[in-house]
């Protein structure tokens, strides 16, 4: 008669990491990452033995030679002398400006689009309806290039605003003059002191965000609702403007005026940001829409007759009720369009518009000859844009998940 013993479970043999079920997905992953890892070095290698053979081999000192090519718009100083590095991050801060302007625009509209939609009033909802299947079925190039003719073609020219016989007019108070070259708004100066005023207002907005919180959790606690809109109105105004004229109005505008053949001061927005930037809200609401459509039907109608039952009005059930339960349904598909709007700015190049793709992966790619580390930083660019967004927008999703008791 033999014995039988069991086999020591708690000694490791490296045949575990095949036969036995504990070990062996981690095996199969730690190869492929090898694998892939072995993969994306060798095309390393190959490219760099490639560029080499032709005579490129991989640098980025080109960054530090002058550009020698202008932009037509820039929020930072910058010279046809400047350096290439400095027109990348001209184009940087111009993709940055159309993304964000673009995302809260596409926000405003998408919302109030997608909430319209499901209006009792037949008219509207057919009209949101065709909004929202026009611009959708169309490729957002050909609202981009749409909106760029209507501007050239339809707004006046700055000389038309000359002399006694003028045909066109500045708005709101001789401010803003609309044009075929772009649109001139007022520029805020700013003279001695208005840090003050600056971080006044910052304090306000902080006070605001701390106000709004604590009503919410009073209400949460109590069921007790505070006027929050007048009171943070209150805190929004009143502190800055205070000290803005205690210390003198250290905060002025510079106002557009017609010189010679164009508009000279205040804030120069060409007609190319302004096409690019309405199309791609305009283009990008109208998905948003339907994702706040989806989101708002997702929550069960027993929600609005419980509110209705408990005399509710149907503006603070929608803004109390309904959206703060549909934001689960509706952020994972925004954050998608957030990022498409973004990687469809680079569609600016379509009419002039010198965001980074038209600056280091257009002009700059060209006059250098270096394709390859201008698409690397071009790739790196956008990635990095997209990964600060997508984690911005992921913890915005994590704090307002439902809570379970």
């Amino acid at each position: 008669m033999t014995a039988t013993t069991d086999t020591d479970k708690s000694v490791f043999r490296l045949s575990m990491l095949i036969y036995d079920t504990r070990y062996r997905s981690l095996t199969i992953q730690a190869v492929a990452l090898i694998l892939f890892m072995l993969g994306v070095a060798w095309l390393l290698n190959n490219a760099a033995e490639n560029l080499a053979a032709l005579g490129k081999p991989l640098s980025f000192g080109f960054l530090t030679h002058p550009a020698g090519y202008d932009i037509n718009q820039r929020l930072v100083e910058y010279t046809s002398q400047s350096t290439h590095a400095r027109a990348a991050l001209v184009g940087i801060l111009n993709t940055l400006l159309v993304a964000v302007l673009g995302c809260i625009t596409a926000t405003l509209i998408g919302v109030t689009v997608g909430v319209l939609r499901l209006s009792k009033n037949w008219i509207v909802a057919r009209l949101m309806t065709v909004y929202i299947e026009g611009f959708r079925n169309v490729p957002v190039l050909l609202w981009i290039v749409l909106f760029m003719a209507i501007f050239i073609e339809t707004f006046p020219q700055p000389r038309d605003f000359r002399g006694a016989d003028a045909t066109a007019s500045m708005y709101l108070g001789e401010s803003v003059a609309l044009t075929n070259r772009g649109f001139y708004i007022p520029k805020p100066v700013f003279y001695d002191g208005s840090w003050i005023v600056i971080a006044v207002f910052v304090v306000s907005l902080i006070g605001m965000w701390s106000f709004a919180r604590m009503a919410r959790k009073k209400q949460e606690a109590t069921g007790q609702i505070l006027p929050v809109m007048w009171v943070n109105l209150a805190i929004f105004v009143i502190p800055s403007v205070l000290v803005y004229f205690v210390m003198g109005k250290p905060i002025g505008l510079d106002m557009p005026v017609l010189k010679g053949f164009n508009f000279a001061g205040g804030f120069y927005m060409r007609n190319s940001l302004i096409a690019l930037w309405l199309a791609l809200s305009l283009y990008t609401a109208a998905f948003i829409a339907e994702a706040v459509r989806s989101g708002i039907q997702a929550v069960s109608h027993g929600q609005t007759e419980a509110a209705f039952a408990l005399g509710i009005r149907p503006g603070r059930t929608m803004s109390l009720i309904i959206l703060p339960q549909a934001l689960r349904v509706i952020i994972p598909p925004l954050i998608s369009q957030y990022l498409n709007l973004t990687k469809n700015s680079s569609l600016a190049i379509a009419v002039g518009y010198m965001d980074i793709t038209g600056t280091l992966g257009g002009i700059t790619l060209n006059q250098t000859g270096r394709e390859m580390e201008s698409l690397l930083m071009l790739m790196a660019c956008y990635l990095t844009i997209s990964l600060t967004v997508s984690a911005i927008m992921n913890w915005y999703n994590e704090s307002i998940k439902l809570k379970e008791r």
